[in-house]
């Protein structure tokens, strides 16, 4: 399947009904390899963001950094 679209002026391009529905999902990966937009369906979001996820901190972990950044503040008080 083809599709001619137009890319607006804030960049942004329409992906017609048709090849939405055959991807099966609403979220797509773009990629520019050799020249070429290649644009693949993403089903694992989970995996695109993986490297972004950070294990939380416990809740006295938390509560220590608040203190610091707290304590920093008033150390730099005129």
């Amino acid at each position: 399947m083809e599709a001619l679209v137009k890319i607006t002026s804030k960049g942004q391009v329409t992906i017609p009904k048709k090849i939405r529905e055959l991807l099966g999902t609403n979220m797509v990966r773009f990629r520019v390899i050799e020249g070429k937009i290649i644009l693949e369906p993403v089903r694992d979001v989970g995996g695109i963001f993986k490297k972004y996820v950070r294990k939380p901190l416990s809740h006295e972990k938390e509560r220590e950094i608040a203190w610091q950044k707290v304590a920093d503040e008033y150390r730099n008080l005129p």
